[in-house]
């Protein structure tokens, strides 16, 4: 099964920004049932790429991607396009969570990859260039630092990161709980994540010396 899977990956052709432009503005304001599909086709790598990074067994790995996949249908869904945020980092957040809630009621423990973390690090603030310190860190120590340098930030930032990244909450659930606006919780994500990157940068540098 899994060999018909990546052969199946494997056919999937890639959207160009304005083929997946049309195929979004089809999908939610006209309800094209076939752009809908089209884009969680084109999107299936996604799925299989955040699977294989929980590093399971095959047959494990197989229910990761079904899950994953029911994850990608939720986030499709629900994605507005029009906020001019990617739809692979809005979806990967779903899609990781879909796959963490199943192993956990399977009784699996499993370790977030400190990659993962790099990922968002790097998709938050898509101004910044990775940096040596990243490419060089070992995974295990790098989520460490992570968890150390979450509890530095300033509390409200401190927050909002851990509720939309490790918590897997939307923007507008955090806003509505804190009674404040989307715009207040994106401006305090950016300046958490900065303030992380630049962290974390530093620490690495250090280990390097």
């Amino acid at each position: 099964m899994l060999a018909e899977y990546l052969a199946e990956l494997a056919a999937v052709q890639l959207l160009t920004p304005d083929e997946e432009q049309r195929l979004w503005q089809a999908y939610r304001e006209r309800h094209d049932d076939d752009a809908r599909e089209r884009l969680i086709a084109c999107y299936q790598p996604l799925v299989f790429k955040e699977a294989t990074r929980l590093q399971q067994r095959e047959p494990i790995l197989l229910d990761l991607v079904q899950e994953g996949s029911v994850g990608l249908i939720e986030a499709a869904e629900r994605y507005d396009y029009t906020r001019g945020v990617a739809f692979s980092l809005y979806a990967r957040h779903r899609i990781r969570g879909r796959m963490l809630d199943y192993l956990a009621r399977s009784g699996m423990e499993v370790a977030v990859p400190a990659a993962i973390w790099e990922d968002t690090l790097e998709a938050a603030d898509p101004t910044a260039q990775p940096t040596d310190a990243f490419e060089c860190a070992d995974r295990g120590i790098l989520w460490e630092q992570v968890r150390e340098a979450l509890t530095r930030l300033p509390e409200k930032e401190r927050l909002v990161v851990e509720s939309i990244y490790i918590g897997e909450r939307e923007p507008k659930e955090v806003a509505d709980a804190l009674a404040v606006s989307r715009t207040y919780i994106y401006q305090l994500q950016k300046k958490g994540i900065r303030r992380l990157r630049g962290m974390l940068s530093r620490l690495m540098q250090e280990r390097k010396h």
